[in-house]
């Protein structure tokens, strides 16, 4: 995937309302106007990376980008479970993540507690991952201390991230 590392921020809106309560993995959601933006070349599956809420600070993130089989979703989505423990909702904050590396493909499951199963062990892959040198590098970029656009950026992995680095509708 050459859009790889993605960075893309948009305001967190209300999602399905299973994260939390069904699956025990609260996930923040993007609007429609950020899926809809996704480059081509990134499929439907699980991916890694980091997110910020806000100003904050900057968490490792697991993200679906697809259908949910196991839900039969007709409508795609991009819900994002940002790893840390938060106090409250923050539906209506800016969500900024930069999308790093790919786990798997969607799939379906024979049961919630296998997709719970496959979601924390994507959360565990995640966790290792993102220590890896040229991952925690993006932690730092200044793509997470520039929040003033709710727009879509990709850049290819060559790419400087700094203010003049525009693309995708800036």
């Amino acid at each position: 995937m050459k859009s790889l590392p993605y960075f893309c921020r948009g305001e967190v809106v209300q999602g399905f309302g299973r994260g939390s309560k069904e699956l025990g993995v609260p996930t923040a959601n993007f609007p429609d106007s950020v899926v809809d933006n996704l480059p081509a070349d990134i499929s439907t599956g699980i991916y890694y990376g980091w997110a910020c809420i806000g100003n904050g600070d900057i968490y490792k993130m697991v993200m679906s980008i697809g259908w949910n089989p196991y839900y039969k979703n007709t409508k795609k989505s991009m819900e994002t479970h940002v790893i840390h423990s938060f106090k409250e909702d923050f539906y209506g904050e800016t969500l900024s993540v930069v999308v790093v590396g790919y786990i798997r493909p969607e799939r379906t499951y024979d049961s919630l507690e296998a997709l719970i199963a496959a979601i924390n062990s994507d959360i565990e892959e995640a966790k290792v991952k993102l220590e890896l040198p040229e991952h925690l590098r993006l932690k730092d970029d200044n793509f997470f201390t520039n929040t003033a656009s709710l727009s879509s950026v990709s850049l290819t992995n060559n790419a400087p991230s700094t203010s003049q680095t525009i693309m995708n509708g800036y």
